[in-house]
């Protein structure tokens, strides 16, 4: 397959994936996920991760049918790849794209569960030796004498069931041995320990290169001792021998015959003695790593599988951990109808920044979760209304977050969700510009897709912000009536509701309502949005507000104003009730 057929790769790239790995080598990057190869090469990792995620979801990515949806699946990866044990897990997560094929969901929720089920049953000593295994396998970065090492410290804790069921398989002594031959190998030679013949004579070499950098200083040694040349001969000998450990014999037979001087004998028997040594030690070097190498060979399959299970319980565990975290539940998949439905469900996003989420019960279709409300005649598309700072479009988030993580196979954050898939997420987010060319590139992301063969989720937030308010009511009008014309589910958030009317059969009105102020007054808002009902966004409690903290003189009589203008005697009530509830 030529590079250029992959989704990304143009001609920079296609050259220089090709310079730095070779074309072979970048397809088989490509096609296995290899996201560490690419961004080695000198790829970015964001460019390397797009290319991957075409390569291996190029289906799934086309559910994602406008910028900000594509955004909030960008936030659920990197939120969830905070929870990864290990890079190569955080890889394989950053790459998961939704799918296509509900199958394939129900296979990844069910090594979801497993994954959390095995990790729960283990218990703390056990986690721990499990956890520092993997922590251990990170800190060099992987590779086959990791995943070897760790899949023997995994096994050895006691951990072989459920997802690490796969290591039970796995030979103890086999694993050893391959672990003691990847490890002397390691480093591209054979290793210090792998054997002690190996050992003596490196030691001896190194004894002996050391020696003959001092030989002047053994020639005066030996001759302080000895008279004669065959006196000197043994006295050096001996010397050779307690300095390098090298025996009498070999030493004896280095000497040199024809050295001019003491000085030459000592320095050319030393050179002699070590390079011999020196050829000894390559020549038992070569025969140790040989069968280290026939240690590896022999152990191939143990050690590929060693990887294949460390590298999938790694990702197991890691979304394990990612749904404990949150308290992530499976959703329920329908396909009679159309519907999205939740139970006491949170924002991820804001979870994950450690903010503070009211859930919300909410539904669009008709569903089947006994504490959730049923809509009027099971109205497929909701208009959603109420209070400034209500939460309207951290609902709308939060519903795109749910479709998105059940249909990438993942547990979502709520008590309980139905959903129907869809191939098609269309959520808009409102963006403070207002142009015709903001509303042409908005109307041409948000049409199309519901306009589509298939389920398309709509999910649009605001959008009379992008132009004048007469137009924006019939143009909103339009795009609830297309909704509800082509089937789909839809919620668009407006403060236009009653421009609105009279909506189509199967629409209806929900309304999300402020109720008064704290005694810090602070807005109250009751964010579970009540359905059939329009939302009020009450600009008395704003303005009893702006009176209240009103400092300067004109400045409040300013406010007051304002306050006629809405209510001088709602606004009055609203500034007693908060009062009354400070005492």
């Amino acid at each position: 397959m030529r590079l250029e057929e992959y989704w990304g790769v143009g001609p920079k790239t296609r050259a220089l994936l090709t310079e730095q790995l070779g074309v072979e080598a970048a397809v088989r990057a490509i096609e296995s996920a290899d996201l560490r190869t690419l961004v080695d090469a000198g790829l970015s990792r964001g460019r390397a991760t797009r290319i991957l995620r075409h390569a291996r979801g190029e289906d799934g990515l086309a559910i994602l049918a406008t910028r900000d949806a594509r955004n909030v699946y960008k936030r659920l990866l990197d939120v969830a790849s905070d929870y990864a044990l290990t890079r190569e897990a955080a890889d394989r997560i950053s790459l998961l794209t939704p799918l296509s094929d509900r199958a394939e969901m129900e296979a990844r929720l069910d090594r979801v569960r497993e994954a959390r089920e095995s990790r729960d049953r283990l218990d703390e000593v056990t986690r721990e030796a499990v956890l520092a295994a993997f922590e251990e396998y990170d800190s060099v970065d992987g590779g086959d004498l990791a995943s070897v090492r760790a899949a023997a410290a995994i096994s050895s804790a006691g951990a072989t069931a459920g997802v690490f069921a796969p290591l039970a398989d796995l030979d103890d002594r086999t694993l050893a041995d391959a672990a003691d031959a990847l490890a002397a190998l390691e480093d591209g030679g054979v290793a210090a320990g792998a054997d002690d013949r190996l050992d003596d004579l490196r030691d001896q070499l190194g004894a002996l290169e050391d020696a003959a950098g001092n030989a002047a200083d053994i020639v005066e040694s030996v001759q302080a001792e000895v008279r004669g040349a065959d006196g000197f001969r043994e006295a050096f000998a001996r010397e050779v021998v307690d300095r390098t450990g090298v025996d009498l014999a070999a030493v004896r037979n280095a000497m040199a015959p024809d050295a001019a001087d003491a000085t030459d004998f000592v320095t050319e028997t030393l050179r002699a003695l070590a390079d011999d040594r020196r050829s000894a030690v390559e020549t038992r070097a070569a025969e140790v790593r040989a069968d280290l190498e026939a240690t590896v060979e022999e152990s191939r399959e143990t050690i590929d599988a060693a990887v294949a299970a460390v590298d999938d319980i790694a990702f197991g565990l890691s979304l394990a951990r990612f749904a404990a975290n949150f308290d992530l539940v499976r959703p329920s998949f329908v396909d009679d109808r159309e519907v999205l439905a939740v139970e006491n469900a949170r924002n991820l996003s804001l979870s994950a920044a450690g903010e503070a989420v009211q859930p919300v019960t909410y539904a669009v279709g008709d569903h089947g979760l006994p504490a959730v409300p049923q809509p009027p005649s099971g109205d497929r598309v909701a208009v959603l209304t109420g209070a400034n700072s209500g939460g309207k479009t951290t609902l709308l988030e939060t519903l795109c977050e749910v479709s998105l993580l059940a249909q990438m196979g993942l547990p979502v954050p709520a008590d309980r969700a139905e959903l129907s898939l869809v191939d098609a997420v269309v959520f808009h987010r409102r963006h403070a510009s207002f142009n015709a060319g903001v509303l042409e590139s908005t109307l041409r992301s948000v049409v199309p897709p519901v306009c589509d063969a298939g389920r398309t989720l709509m999910l649009v937030d605001e959008f009379e912000a992008i132009t004048e308010p007469g137009s924006a009511a019939d143009l909103l009008h339009g795009l609830v009536t297309l909704t509800v014309d082509r089937g789909a589910l839809g919620v668009f958030v407006t403060h236009l509701a009653d421009d609105l009317e009279p909506l189509p059969e199967t629409a209806r009105t929900d309304g999300i309502f402020a109720e008064g102020l704290d005694p810090d007054l602070e807005l109250i808002v009751d964010y579970q949005p009540r359905f059939d009902t329009v939302g009020r966004s009450t600009p008395e409690f704003i303005v009893s507000r702006l009176v209240a903290n009103a400092t300067d003189r004109e400045e409040r009589a300013g406010f007051e104003t304002l306050a006629e203008a809405v209510g001088q005697e709602a606004v009055q009530r609203t500034l007693a009730d908060a009062r009354w509830a400070g005492d």
